[in-house]
């Protein structure tokens, strides 16, 4: 049985997404229990309107307090201890539940989840990981999209094996390819972190493939992209706005006469597909890896449909096993390095190289 704590309250909409999305994903998986927290008698009322209360696909945890959009950090993690936030994140640990999502405040979301979850051994920041469409059909996995703006060498490493887990283990890629967002695929482009990484990555036993553009997101050239936050989110927010104005665009034109209406008329079906493929809503569910638990966050105007996807990510996380897959993923490497470090001493004192 899996069990996901649902931040009923966050977000732009709440409750009128939030719970309706629940009760429609309880029906599809008989599997899935959702603990709903938030204002109690609000929560009730409003799966009595849906005419879902009873049951036992779900338990209500009562806060008492809601996180807004336009809080800040310390309001949100000192002030509002009661939030749904706070009691969702707090369910996860005390191990009521497999998983927790909201969609409300990022920022006060990941400094809650981190101040009550803590982070893995062997991660010092967590990272922001979400799925872009790409041309092959799938969707390229990208980190950090806005978590962490200053990076070292060693933090990209760290998303990059946190990255190849969440591949692993939720989308089902074997053997996950890393690309490290760059100014050009040559070795000699980027900065001083990026070149670092680079070799640290090279040396890490990950399949590394090498320095990627921003083309190759959308192109599917690799399955994980690993950049720092503050680059990761402006590609993003570019690309999301580059889908709203193709749509917009598209639009204009076919209302631009009468002959373009019926050239639109005949060729719905193709744009309906189209719209379909590129659709952001069917990829709603960011990954906050490297926490002692598992966290959705989920975007913050999404509707019921985009609600039911994150629904659906966090599902597969807990099914698929993402927290035991990135914790041996980061057991796996801190081995082979000790490993690398130890056969280098060896050498360095003249000891034969072993045949392996």
């Amino acid at each position: 049985m899996i069990r996901i704590a649902i931040d009923c309250m966050g977000g732009d909409i709440g409750l009128p997404v939030t719970v309706p999305a629940a009760c429609q994903f309880a029906r599809k998986h008989p599997d899935t229990r959702f603990l709903l927290v938030g204002n109690e008698a609000a929560i009730g009322a409003k799966l009595k309107e849906l005419g879902s209360d009873g049951g036992d696909w779900y338990e209500v945890l009562p806060a008492s307090e809601v996180v807004s959009m336009d809080d800040s950090v310390e309001v949100a993690l000192r002030r509002k201890k009661d939030s749904s936030m706070r009691v969702a994140a707090q369910a996860v640990k005390d191990g009521l539940a497999d998983a927790c999502i909201s969609a409300g405040n990022t920022g006060a979301w990941m400094a809650i989840t981190r101040y009550v979850l803590k982070t893995l051994d062997g991660i010092d920041r967590p990272a922001i990981a979400t799925s872009i469409p790409n041309q092959t059909g799938g969707a390229t996995t990208m980190l950090d999209l806005g978590a962490n703006v200053d990076c070292t060498a060693e933090h990209l490493l760290q998303f990059a094996i946190m990255g190849a887990a969440l591949a692993k283990t939720v989308d089902r890629r074997e053997n996950p390819t890393i690309g490290l967002l760059n100014i050009g695929e040559e070795i000699i482009k980027g900065n001083e972190v990026v070149k670092q990484a680079a070799e640290l990555l090279r040396t890490s036993g990950l399949n590394f493939y090498g320095n990627v553009e921003g083309d190759d997101i959308c192109k599917g050239t690799v399955d994980v992209v690993v950049c720092d936050g503050f680059v990761g989110n402006v590609v993003l927010k570019s690309l999301e706005g580059l889908a709203k104005m193709v749509a917009y665009m598209m639009r204009q034109e076919f209302k631009r006469d009468p002959l373009s209406m019926t050239a639109g008329l005949l060729a719905t079906p193709v744009l309906n597909r189209f719209r379909d493929r590129v659709d952001n809503r069917r990829y709603n569910g960011a990954a906050l890896l490297g926490l002692r638990g598992i966290v959705i966050k989920s975007h913050g105007s999404a509707d019921i449909y985009a609600f039911d996807c994150a629904l659906q990510r966090a599902r597969e996380a807990v099914h698929n096993g993402l927290l035991h897959g990135t914790t041996s993923a980061i057991d796996h490497l801190r081995q082979s390095l000790q490993a690398a470090a130890a056969q280098s001493v060896e050498l360095s004192n003249g000891v034969p190289k072993p045949v392996l």
